[in-house]
């Protein structure tokens, strides 16, 4: 039996920089950490006793005697990827999917490190990446970019680089002091709206403005001030604040489908509250708003984000790991 555990991402800057189309011409860079809630995958050898030959459950059940029976596009095109056969696969999860935390990279990265580590393999940080960029992008023919699956398998604070030639991740170098400042000053609200990420990016594309390019090129920009503005401690950290609020109203303008009306009254009023900046993570539609309050603001930010769900959370250093393995049932 194997139990992966994998973190999920927030997203700060460059977001839509990651998309291949883009940063190929281009280049791309993203601003992310992993944080302290996860996806758990447990896989294990089916045994021979049932009149199916695999088991899988998540938001569903399913039981099926052939690859081609499984509905769940990424679970079938991964057990064809990496050949698995007779398995039973448990997925649990802290926080909702479809929620703008990548969550679906996440699971992905997840379970393909389950899937090498049933077969008695290690595999490194860049193999589980690539192999879930494919699987989704390519193999599942999914719209979307490559920081999700690259922030679930790496964890931890990162700048990652796009280019012609793939993605190099550097991780952050910080004060301690200054990144539990930075987390302290961060809150996580679940909206209540979910939505299909690869629908968003798909809708993204049909209604994006002329001037896309340069509003990415802008936000590419301010990555870089918010990069200095975390590792230089003698900036002002509430900067960090204000470049989330630049970066939303830039991100706004890219599509839209990015936001809503009571997407934008509640960013609204979580900054009338005392909020400097903050931003709705993932692709787009629902999901999580992030907000950059100062300590003493918070209640305030509280009490106006009253009717939604506060997620306390703290950063995660760590990208996908084995959790749990029992090395008799791994096969030769």
């Amino acid at each position: 039996m194997i139990i992966t555990k994998t973190p999920f991402r927030m997203s700060f800057f460059g977001g839509g920089t990651d998309m291949e189309e883009y940063f190929k011409e281009h280049g791309g860079a993203v601003l992310s950490t992993t944080f302290d809630k996860y996806c758990y995958v447990n896989v294990r050898h089916l045994p021979p006793f049932f009149d199916y030959s695999t088991e899988l459950s998540y938001s569903k059940t399913e039981r099926v005697s052939s690859l081609e029976e499984i509905q769940h596009p990424a679970i079938r095109e991964a057990m064809k990827m990496l050949d698995m056969q007779k398995i039973r696969l448990n997925y649990e999860a802290d926080l909702p999917a479809r929620s703008g935390l990548g969550t679906s990279s996440s699971f992905a990265v997840g379970m393909l490190h389950a899937f090498h580590a049933l077969k008695g393999k290690y595999v490194g940080k860049k193999t589980l990446a690539d192999e879930a960029i494919y699987l989704e992008r390519v193999l599942c023919q999914e719209s979307g970019g490559w920081q999700d699956q690259i922030a679930a398998a790496f964890g931890g604070l990162n700048h990652i680089e796009f280019s012609q030639n793939g993605y190099t991740v550097s991780p952050i170098l910080i004060f301690p002091e200054r990144k539990k400042a930075l987390e302290e000053n961060l809150m996580l609200f679940f909206t209540g709206f979910t939505r299909f990420s690869s629908e968003v990016q798909k809708e993204n594309k049909k209604s994006s403005p002329q001037d896309k390019l340069s509003l990415l090129s802008e936000m590419k920009a301010l990555l870089v001030e918010a990069e200095d503005v975390l590792q230089d401690k003698h900036k002002d950290l509430n900067d960090f604040g204000r470049l989330l609020h630049k970066t939303w109203e830039l991100k706004r303008k890219t599509a839209k489908t990015i936001s809503t009306d009571s997407i934008d009254a509640l960013y609204e009023k979580g900054r009338k509250a005392g909020a400097l900046g903050g931003k709705l993570l993932g692709a787009g539609g629902g999901g999580f708003l992030l907000f950059y309050v100062e300590k003493e603001k918070q209640g305030r930010v509280l009490e106006a984000m009253k009717n939604l769900i506060h997620v306390p959370f703290s950063f995660e250093n760590d990208g996908t790991q084995v959790l749990y393995y029992a090395p008799e049932r791994l096969e030769e």
